[in-house]
């Protein structure tokens, strides 16, 4: 039986929160595409499901009603917070949070964070593509990536059986594992920006803070890492580690085996699960982080979120870099699709806009990770628990990143 043969101009392969968002503005523009996805929504990604400013600021302009309407209401699948929890090696606390002030229904409005299973938030931005727009191919698996001339064939198969995909602009928001990426042959670990992390979901973790903070632990025993407790809906949370991977490598560290050994042995966190249950078993991914610039883009094709490298090194969040490289991609794409051409000269300057954000963050990672270990754990014991630190982060920073994320519009310079 001869494939169904689908023709396109533009084909995105990944519809996780990258490839979603890419996908809701290109309908916005009007621009048809085909987006596919092996999953059917919804669907588990192994994650830390934290969702920043970043993230915020971009559904914010997908509906400026949709944290209030949405996410706020419906706390079956979301968790609003309004700060987070330092746990320092030395094991003291220090809360960041944002206050009120003499606004606290405008606070409760905008929350600086939320938490929700990927399973629940990506499903909600799939359902946010417009149909009418889209040809939405879920459940379906890329088997080959050819290049024929200028177009790309994506032989693919879905519920209705094979298919062969042809188009002229192929955007890999497929993830760390890209296919794109493979067939570029630029499917790479750079250890020294990678990192390796593991997560289980867990319910009954003692000593959550009223207010949903996320908490975040910086391990005496293991430096140059950090183990999460983010409060999840129903009294769970999903609780993680991660490490730099270049750590991992030099020290043959197991971070699974860490993670499991943390929990039971650590004085900070023994009290925290002495009467905690694990809902699943311990699961584990890579994080490639903003660092090594990879090129994202060429004639004929793009990369977004994680398949592109801009996962956070400092927080290790990457939904809300992924979601602004999909509305950043959507701008350039427009161009390129008004003039009729998708060589690589129309995106040029992708890079810089889709690093731009990140730029602060990689410098910082960097001087981190050249500190000795010891010097690591003394800094962070020192400085985060300053007051000048904690009167910065939660009177100045927040209230800046609050008021990016919720009214100012993402730029982006095409050239």
């Amino acid at each position: 039986m001869q494939p169904k043969k689908i023709k396109t101009g533009i084909c995105i392969i990944g519809a996780g929160p990258a490839g979603a968002t890419a996908s809701i503005f290109l309908c916005r523009m009007g621009i048809k595409h085909v987006i596919v996805d092996a999953a059917s929504f919804p669907r588990d990604k192994v994650c830390g499901d934290g969702l920043d400013l970043n993230t915020i600021r971009v559904l914010n302009h997908i509906d400026p009603t949709i944290i209030e309407k949405e996410l706020s209401t419906n706390k079956k699948n979301f968790t609003a917070s309004q700060g987070f929890r330092f746990i320092l090696p030395n094991g003291r606390k220090v809360d960041i949070m944002r206050s009120a002030g003499n606004d606290a229904d405008n606070h409760a409005k905008k929350p600086m964070f939320f938490v929700s299973r990927r399973f629940d938030f990506d499903n909600l931005l799939v359902s946010k593509i417009d149909r009418s727009v889209a040809d939405v191919q879920l459940s379906t698996r890329i088997n080959k990536i050819t290049r024929e001339g200028k177009a790309w064939v994506l032989e693919a198969e879905g519920p209705s059986g094979k298919l062969a995909i042809e188009t002229d602009f192929l955007i890999g928001a497929d993830g760390d594992h890209s296919m794109v990426l493979k067939h570029l042959g630029e499917r790479k670990v750079d250890r020294n920006n990678y990192a390796g992390a593991v997560r289980q979901y867990w319910s009954g973790v003692e000593g959550m803070h009223p207010d949903n903070l996320l908490e975040v632990y910086f391990p005496k025993s293991l430096p140059l890492s950090y183990f999460w407790i983010f409060p999840l809906p129903d009294g769970k949370a999903n609780v993680g580690y991660g490490m730099a991977s270049n750590y991992i490598a030099k020290h043959q560290i197991n971070v699974r085996k860490a993670f499991e050994d943390l929990i039971k042995t650590d004085p900070v966190l023994i009290p925290r699960f002495k009467n905690a249950q694990p809902q699943e078993t311990v699961k584990g991914y890579g994080i490639p982080m903003s660092g090594n610039d990879r090129k994202a883009y060429g004639d004929g094709w793009m990369l977004l979120g994680d398949a592109a490298s801009l996962v956070c090194p400092t927080s290790g969040e990457g939904i809300g870099s992924g979601m602004i490289s999909g509305y950043v991609a959507a701008k350039f794409i427009q161009r390129a699709a008004t003039q009729n051409d998708f060589s690589e000269k129309m995106f040029t300057n992708y890079n810089r806009e889709i690093h731009k954000r990140l730029r602060t963050e990689e410098k910082v990672y960097r001087f981190v990770n050249a500190i000795p270990p010891r010097v690591f754990s003394f800094g962070i014991n020192t400085i985060l628990s300053t007051w000048f630190f904690k009167y910065w982060l939660s009177k100045k920073a927040m209230k800046k990143w609050i008021n990016t994320a919720y009214t100012k519009e993402i730029e982006v310079k095409l050239t």
